[in-house]
């Protein structure tokens, strides 16, 4: 059973990964509708592209599921609870695993 620590500490390590890209995800976008970058130049547009490709597939169901509060989304904190709670089952489980 040891061998599903390293397994259970790479998922967490993926899990805070994809936290910092939704955070990152979150500036872009408000950085591009305050027009403080440009969408036509080509670096933006393929991290901005990139980005969309990972989290928004994520947080389409969630957008689905959540009552619309007019212009303001609340679909990414949702997303941070949701990736917060599976870290805590990932600890909890790495700690039994350890333990026993």
């Amino acid at each position: 059973m040891r061998i599903l620590v390293p397994i259970l500490e790479v998922l967490q390590v993926a899990l805070q990964l994809y936290w910092w890209a939704v955070i990152i995800w979150i500036v872009m976008t408000w950085l591009v509708q305050f027009n403080v970058i440009n969408t036509r130049n080509e670096l933006v547009r393929m991290i901005g592209s990139t980005l969309n490709q990972l989290i928004d597939p994520v947080l389409r169901p969630i957008r689905r599921r959540l009552p619309m509060f007019g212009a303001l989304d609340l679909s990414p904190i949702v997303l941070f609870l949701i990736i917060l709670l599976i870290q805590r089952f990932l600890a909890m489980a790495i700690f039994e695993l350890m333990k026993g």
